[in-house]
């Protein structure tokens, strides 16, 4: 489902991204499998082919997308990102030796209403998500005039002034 997406509490955002196997297949699968986390519907953005980012050499192209939704009640933060961990989990990702190795599923909690917070394991918003287009591109379709939180900006006007040399494509 790709629309904009109005909440009067804190809309989430998680990232999704896949390089191996069916990956597009996959992030569809996971932005299902996010339904036990929200009290409501998700909506997503389409799927995008996008350029490996600091990974290791040979890395294939990203799927990508990024799905909204208001979490149920009783989730915190910490909960849904222990959530997300288990489900990278049941998609196949196991531990990773090298950094940024290909994956079956990576999920990023991107924003959690207007919560932010540094942290040894969950710090947000995700602090490199607004200087990456494959994040900023396919949240502009979820929430364009969402503003990031800790700053004055939206979605669409952080999307407008990057500057960055990533390859994205819009699949469908």
């Amino acid at each position: 489902m790709i629309g904009e997406f109005e909440l009067e509490g804190g809309m989430v955002l998680i990232g999704l991204g896949s390089n191996l196997g069916a990956s597009s297949g996959i992030i569809q699968k996971a932005i299902l499998a996010l339904s036990v986390f929200a009290d409501g519907d998700i909506v997503s953005s389409g799927l995008w082919r996008t350029s490996p980012v600091n990974c290791p050499p040979d890395s294939d192209d990203f799927i990508n997308a990024v799905a909204g939704f208001e979490p149920r009640r009783s989730i915190s933060a910490q909960v849904l990102l222990a959530g997300l961990k288990q489900l990278e989990q049941e998609f196949g990702r196991c531990e990773q030796v090298q950094k940024n190795a290909p994956r079956e599923l990576d999920l990023d909690l991107l924003v959690f209403g207007e919560l932010q917070m540094e942290g040894v394991v969950l710090t947000l918003p995700h602090p490199r998500a607004k200087e990456r287009r494959f994040v900023l591109a396919p949240a502009a379709q979820v929430a364009p005039e969402l503003i990031w939180p800790g700053t004055d900006s939206s979605i669409r006007a952080l999307l407008a002034g990057l500057v960055s040399d990533e390859v994205v494509t819009p699949l469908r």
